[in-house]
C-alpha cells in the first residue's frame, strides 16, 4: 500500500507536473463531436 503523502510532497509533485506539461504542450486536438466528425470523415476518405 503507497504511502500517505505530505501537503509538501504533494504541492512538489504539482508542481513538477505543471512545469513537465509547460516544456511539452500538446497540440490542439479538438473536442467532443467536432473531434469524432473530423476523424469519421478520414476514416471514410471524404
Amino acid at each position: 500500500m503507497a504511502k500517505k503523502l505530505s501537503k509538501e510532497e504533494r504541492k512538489a509533485m504539482a508542481r513538477k507536473a505543471l512545469e513537465d506539461r509547460a516544456k511539452q504542450p500538446k497540440k490542439a486536438s479538438g473536442s467532443g463531436f467536432a473531434k469524432l466528425d473530423s476523424d469519421a470523415k478520414n476514416l471514410r476518405g471524404y
